[in-house]
């Protein structure tokens, strides 16, 4: 019978693999190094090595599965490489250099404007080809399109090889009907292209962000449709025939492999998402509704807020330097991971990443042929993480790590303890400094919140970020390094849909109307996904603004017919969340008038969720006695106990200096630092005096 659900997630250093027993509730957590060569490689040993861990190899393995969800780097990774290739354009006549004006949008202030050249964009002028035809803002046909345009720019395309194409036509947020004609040209004349047309990508307005999204979805749909072809095939061939596959998306949930071919710009924050979903229901279980998650990882550290259960979502992220204009979980990212090398600016101070040594050849002590110094190098050599990873799995070169960093040392001129202790120094403001985007620049206080520090090198900073933001305290769940993997077996089927409909006087039946067409959207993607409809949830929202304001403020729309009582109800959600947001509103100032902009529409098909029990470790005393002990620095060297995670039961108190380890993870607890294990397993972190959190 299959009872065993399992969630993989591939970061850059390790793949994360939970399994989940549908029957029992046993809850199987295993890492694998991940294989950037072919991420495939990865997935199926981490699957493999979670059903050998599980008891469930031999004559049930594969065949007790009975679901796989994956969260994936794969898009993501190609843009942040720019390894864009033969991708082509195809938009209105007059409109072919909407991607070289872009937006008015200068990093890091005007200050730098004169020293910025834009980059260059996602498809170079000489490969996008105009077709004839316009629609008003209305949907409206002004000029019909012109089919023969249409024809030579596809025999353009596929006489030049071009197989990737993206299409974006002004005002197809209105009315799709010319870019179907398009879709259908293209397929006639170049059958090997794969299409993606800006009405099914984004039905919303803004020419520039609708195209660029578009591309990135064109650009990124053949590798993903390879990689989960291979993938499927893969599961197939070790006895998973007939098994759902499902990928982790952006937005908060998961959708069939079969489906997310087609969208798979969806997946471009996969497994980030699935970590802050992961993170937000061991929170609440443990009594915080509210919380900042941060996912630290071997490339990069990322970081969310939830806010009464729910991560705060956008439409404003952008992927590298692409614009994607698609809901996504609110994500900041930094590299500041353990993998993030240490090096000397031209003007001779101390920097630490974004530029990651990776998997391989991975850090010094990896002993791989890396080359440069790493911040798990510098834990490594201050004692605060064993000598070896995967509680023994893989070992480590601790020598390697001392040689380093003191020749390291040796060229700032520090000790190699001042050095060691100043790379991670560097990396917690790192990671500090992205924490405070994602709270003080959205209008939140960051000592409100306690942070739920996860991932392979998650925890390792938890005591001086508590310092530098002044947190309340820190969760370090169980098996934090598996969070994002587990979050993937949290998370519901969702697709979301959007129409604009700008005006400052909604039109209820009109309203209702846009709303009857997404939710019957929602409703068939839902059926393909085999969910009854009694079983279909359709949240809607809408976007909204003072008259005159550039952008929107996205609120939640409640369901049932739309009646003067259901816009004064969205209304008032709207002067309430800009209040919020900004600061000031004009619910009572009838000069500034409210304009809606979109309508939105998620179809949900819920899942049951694993439960999070009480999870007491073994039958030891509160003050246990250490495994062992060794020589850490944290203000200086002095012998510092080891404990075991697994020994630790509820309400066991371990006071700094000391470390906890555990197999995926390690948690070094600094001198006026306390960690008590909850009912739930999960330990939290407070500096010695701090009052618990409520």
């Amino acid at each position: 019978m299959r009872s065993v659900r399992i969630g993989v997630d591939t970061g850059g250093t390790f793949t994360d693999v939970v399994s989940v027993n549908e029957q029992t509730g046993e809850i199987t957590t295993t890492k694998t190094p991940s294989t950037p060569a072919n991420p495939a490689d990865g997935f199926m040993e981490g699957v493999r090595k979670v059903l050998r861990k599980a008891a469930t190899e031999g004559d049930a393995g594969m065949e007790a599965v009975s679901a796989v969800v994956h969260g994936t780097t794969v898009a993501t990774n190609q843009l942040l490489e720019d390894r864009i290739a033969d991708l082509g354009f195809v938009t209105t006549e007059g409109f072919e250099f909407i991607l070289e004006i872009a937006r008015q949008s200068v990093p890091d202030g005007y200050g730098n404007s004169y020293f910025w050249v834009k980059p260059p964009r996602i498809v170079p002028v000489h490969r996008i080809r105009t077709v004839g035809g316009r629609l008003d803002h209305t949907g409206a046909e002004v000029r019909p399109f012109d089919e023969a345009q249409a024809v030579a720019a596809a025999r353009w395309f596929r006489e030049r090889g071009i197989t990737a194409i993206g299409v974006c036509l002004l005002h197809s947020y209105a009315n799709p009907g010319h870019e179907l004609r398009m879709r259908e040209v293209l397929e006639r004349e170049h059958p090997d292209a794969v299409v993606s047309i800006s009405s099914d990508v984004l039905r919303e307005y803004r020419e520039y962000e609708r195209s660029v999204t578009t591309l990135v979805d064109a650009a990124v749909k053949p590798t993903m449709r390879r990689y989960i072809a291979n993938l499927a095939e893969r599961l197939e061939e070790a006895g998973g025939s007939g098994m759902p596959f499902s990928v982790m998306k952006s937005n908060g949930g998961v959708l069939s492999a079969a489906e997310v071919v087609h969208q798979p710009i969806t997946t471009v924050l996969s497994g980030p998402a699935a970590g802050a979903l992961g993170a937000a229901l061991i929170a609440a279980t443990a009594g915080h509704p509210s919380a900042i998650t941060l996912d630290g990882g071997g490339t990069s550290t990322d970081v969310a807020v939830v806010v009464d259960g729910e991560p705060s979502l956008t439409t404003e992220g952008s992927i590298g330097r692409y614009p994607c204009k698609i809901p996504m979980i609110d994500i900041v990212t930094v590299g500041a991971g353990g993998g993030s090398v240490a090096w000397i600016s031209p003007e001779g101070t101390l920097k630490v990443g974004p530029r990651s040594a990776g998997a391989d050849p991975g850090p010094l002590c990896y002993g791989r042929g890396g080359t440069e110094v790493t911040v798990t190098d510098a834990h490594v050599f201050l004692g605060r993480v064993p000598p070896h990873l995967l509680g023994g799995e893989i070992p480590l070169d601790a020598d390697a790590a001392r040689q380093g960093v003191e020749a390291l040392a040796g060229k700032v001129g520090l000790t190699p303890e001042r050095t060691a202790a100043g790379i991670l120094e560097i990396s917690a403001f790192n990671q500090s400094n992205a924490i405070r985007q994602i709270t003080v620049k959205r209008g939140l206080d960051v000592r409100d919140f306690p942070m739920v520090a996860f991932g392979g090198s998650g925890p390792l900073l938890v005591c001086r970020l508590i310092d530098i933001l002044g947190l309340p305290s820190v969760i370090v769940p169980p098996d934090p390094g598996n969070v994002s993997a587990f979050g993937l077996l949290t998370v519901d089927v969702k697709n979301d849909y959007v129409r604009t409909f700008v005006t400052r006087d909604l039109s209820l039946p009109d309203a209702a109307e846009i709303f009857r067409d997404l939710e019957g959207q929602a409703a068939e993607a839902l059926d393909r996904e085999g969910f009854a409809a009694d079983r279909h949830v359709y949240a809607r929202s809408a976007d909204l603004r003072y008259y005159g304001q550039a952008y929107e403020v996205r609120v939640p729309a409640p369901a049932g017919p739309l009646d003067e009582a259901w816009r004064a109800e969205v209304l008032d959600r709207f002067h309430e969340a800009h209040q919020k947001l900004y600061g000031y509103g004009y619910r009572d100032d009838p000069r500034h008038g409210v304009e809606w902009v979109n309508l939105r529409v998620s179809g949900i098909g819920p899942i049951t969720r694993p439960a999070i029990g009480r999870r007491p470790y073994g039958t030891v005393p509160p003050e246990p006695e250490p495994a062992t002990a060794r020589q850490v620095f944290y203000d200086e060297w002095g012998p510092a106990p080891i404990h075991r995670r697994t020994a630790l039961a509820a309400g066991t108190v371990i006071a700094g200096p000391a470390v906890i380890e555990e197999y995926g993870s390690t948690l070094p607890v600094h001198p006026g630092f306390t960690a008590v294990v909850d009912a739930f397993g999960n330990l939290e972190v407070r500096r010695d005096g701090a009052n618990p959190t409520q």
